[in-house]
């Protein structure tokens, strides 16, 4: 069995999700080959000993498309995959450009691109999907709400829900203060957002929060782990001495392990691995109720309404005022992933979703 997975991101939620279908596959006695850009990605495939093909594209369609469909063409011919599966949309687009059903194909796109863009843009995205079902053997959806979302915008073909999981020995509980002693964090009540920082991820909504979570927990402290395009203007914007703007960092369970709460304020989402990263880690989330959430969260936390800013704040605020009871939420999160949400369990769901296109394209 020879499997290619195609990814353009090579960082954040998609490149772990990569990475743990490369090591389980690569236990199972597969062949697999990542393609994909430079980077971290490239970088921990490596280190696991399995066959990186370095595709140079960027993370938005345009002029680039033609050249870069070149390249993975070329590439795919020498690799010779058995099966060919796609990780978000720029991989989506432009491998089943390439491949067109040739090849069994599987398109998991971690979040459709026409909920990430707006306008004429999310209009061309709809209209992209539907065409492109065609060529693709399996759809794999990382949450109910993301399938849903895609059959809403007309999206046909053969569909499959299989939920994100997590390394459940990497993300364990762990003593908060000592967490925070290894940070440089003072001993404070805390909360951690981890994400990119980028309008979807919703950073700003929880900023515009934050002044309302500081007049109930004046000692409160928010601690943002990313980066991204928006990082220059929120920070600009920002003059609360009580934000702590860490950037980038892929020690994330550290930063679980520190907080008293996890927040996730995004406006889009496929399934967020951060709230799973959290609840494994024993700690209670706070998020927005957008695609995945409720089916991840359950009662491990706090759901709210999209863009309920004071519901945000409030919810936030009971938490850090008596972690004792978050941390009973926490612990119910814990039990929650490892019954629902262990990676083991998804790498199986794929390994089998994988022998069944074989199969059926045979």
């Amino acid at each position: 069995m020879r499997v290619v997975h195609v990814s353009q991101p090579v960082t954040g939620g998609v490149a772990a999700v990569v990475l743990e279908l490369v090591r389980a596959q690569r236990d199972l006695g597969w062949s697999v080959v990542v393609v994909c850009p430079p980077g971290p990605l490239a970088d921990r495939v490596r280190a696991v000993g399995v066959d990186v093909r370095t595709w140079r594209a960027g993370r938005h369609p345009g002029l680039s498309v033609a050249g870069e469909a070149v390249r993975l063409r070329r590439l795919l011919r020498d690799i010779g995959a058995d099966v060919v599966h796609l990780h978000s949309s720029k991989a989506g687009m432009v491998g089943r450009l390439v491949v067109r059903g040739r090849r069994p194909t599987l398109f998991q796109p971690h979040m459709w691109s026409f909920q990430s863009a707006g306008g004429v843009v999310s209009r061309a995205a709809r209209i992209w999907e539907r065409v492109a079902a065609r060529w693709t053997h399996r759809l794999v959806c990382v949450s109910d709400d993301e399938l849903a979302a895609g059959r809403a915008a007309g999206v046909r073909g053969s569909a499959e829900v299989v939920c994100n999981g997590v390394d459940v020995e990497r993300f364990h509980p762990g003593d908060r203060a000592a967490a925070r002693a290894r940070l440089g964090l003072p001993d404070v009540p805390t909360a951690v957002c981890v994400g990119r920082l980028v309008p979807y991820k919703g950073q700003d909504q929880l900023l515009a929060a934050w002044p309302l979570v500081r007049a109930q927990v004046p000692d409160a402290r928010l601690v943002l782990v990313g980066d991204g395009p928006m990082a220059q203007r929120w920070r600009a914007a920002c003059d609360d001495e009580s934000v702590r703007w860490w950037g980038a960092d892929d020690a994330v369970a550290d930063f679980y392990a520190a907080a008293d709460v996890v927040v996730l304020p995004s406006r889009e989402e496929g399934m967020a691995l951060v709230p799973l990263e959290a609840m494994a880690c024993g700690r209670s989330v706070v998020a927005f109720d957008v695609s995945g959430v409720r089916q991840s969260v359950g009662e491990a936390g706090a759901v709210l309404p999209a863009g309920d800013v004071a519901g945000l704040a409030e919810a936030v605020a009971v938490r850090l005022a008596d972690p004792s009871a978050a941390d009973l939420e926490g612990a119910h999160g814990r039990r929650r992933v490892e019954l629902l949400f262990d990676r083991r369990q998804v790498a199986d769901q794929v390994a089998t979703l994988v022998d069944e296109v074989l199969v059926g394209a045979r």
